[in-house]
């Protein structure tokens, strides 16, 4: 069966077409990235508009890298939320519209089960039930999978997500937009012991996290120091993000120090409570999903702490990392095995939740 997916909860233009819920036939994305990067966040009404500009197209290249036709595609999944409402309508009202005309099934999908799910494109067996970590801009979660479809909420961000952290050190530092992958690749070169930036103690709530704290910690660690260095090392930066001249640092440490220890106070909160759930649960395998799941460091700490110790990890590639279109059509041939459609009175819910 041939799913068209498409996907605009956020920033990213994207459509895929995906058989069986496996094969991935095509798999097309529109970065919006160099429009936001200025304001060093993301625009709602600036990635609504460049959603309508380019889906068409984005539609249409996904059709034709898939060597086939419009009219071979069998169902629409659609990301339905959550997200930015603006966003989330250009996609749900391609599809609907695509639906009608092509009179074929309408598959509603939730965004954060489709990033959990992007694993099952690339493994053909799950071992279930699993711990879910869900990483990215807008969701820090982590959810025990008892099943697909079935899942339990066991924690999540009180406050920033750990992607909205990244973005706001970042952010503090001048490095640019987004600040996920820039702050994973300067941190290379860094000291990740310099500082011992805290780790978040929530009362109530055991695999709840935050990242407030965090980030305010290194703002004012830095706005303290005392001292000006220039930047020690430049590395390569996506165009129009350029690094600044001077920071304020201690006269020992440099930008990279600053950044290494951040990022490992913010990657160890993440698998130190992920392991604790672990232990507490039957789950014998972890999953990650979103676009923090890219990161260098988390990778590299879960792989330290799985190795030898009868845990499975799984995690995708990086293109199924970052929000993508293969997710929604994979998810949305199970959906539709399930019977779980939409008329077209479907709406868009921007706060959408796991249970819903």
């Amino acid at each position: 069966m041939l799913i068209l997916g498409i996907e605009t909860s956020c920033d990213e233009t994207a459509a895929a077409v995906v058989e069986d819920g496996r094969c991935i036939h095509s798999n097309v994305i529109s970065s919006q990235v160099k429009f936001h990067a200025q304001y060093g966040g993301i625009v709602p009404e600036i990635a609504s508009r460049k959603h309508i500009e380019v889906i068409n197209q984005v539609v249409e290249s996904a059709i034709n890298d898939a060597k086939i036709s419009i009219d071979n595609i069998e169902a629409i999944a659609v990301t339905y939320g959550p997200g930015l409402a603006g966003a989330l309508l250009v996609g749900v009202s391609f599809a609907k519209a695509l639906a009608y005309g092509k009179r074929i099934p309408l598959i509603p999908i939730n965004h954060l089960e489709a990033h959990i799910f992007a694993v099952h494109l690339e493994y053909p067996q799950i071992n279930l039930p699993a711990i879910a970590l869900l990483v990215s801009g807008g969701h820090t979660e982590m959810v025990l999978v008892k099943e697909l479809g079935v899942y339990e909420t066991l924690g999540r961000t009180k406050d920033d997500a750990v992607g909205e952290a990244y973005d706001k050190v970042a952010k503090w530092l001048g490095l640019g937009y987004p600040g996920g992958p820039i702050i994973d690749k300067l941190a290379k070169s860094g000291n990740h012991k310099a500082i011992k930036f805290p780790r978040a103690v929530i009362k109530h709530g055991k695999y709840d996290f935050s990242y407030s704290g965090l980030k305010t910690a290194v703002i004012n660690y830095t706005r303290n120091a005392g001292h000006s260095l220039p930047v020690s090392k430049r590395l390569p930066l996506p165009e129009g993000l350029p690094l600044p001249e001077r920071l304020p640092l201690p006269e020992r440490l440099s930008l990279e120090d600053i950044v290494a220890s951040f990022q490992e106070a913010a990657i160890d909160a993440l698998t130190s409570k992920v392991m604790n759930a672990i232990k507490d649960t039957a789950a014998t395998s972890i999953i990650i999903g979103g676009g923090g799941a890219a990161n260098s460091r988390l990778r590299e700490q879960l792989n330290e702490r799985t190795v030898d110790k009868g845990i499975t990890l799984y995690i995708p590639s990086l293109v199924l990392c970052t929000d993508n279109a293969a997710m929604i059509a994979g998810l949305g041939y199970h959906k539709y095995n399930a019977g779980k459609l939409a008329d077209l009175s479907l709406g868009v819910n921007p706060n959408l939740k796991w249970d819903e």
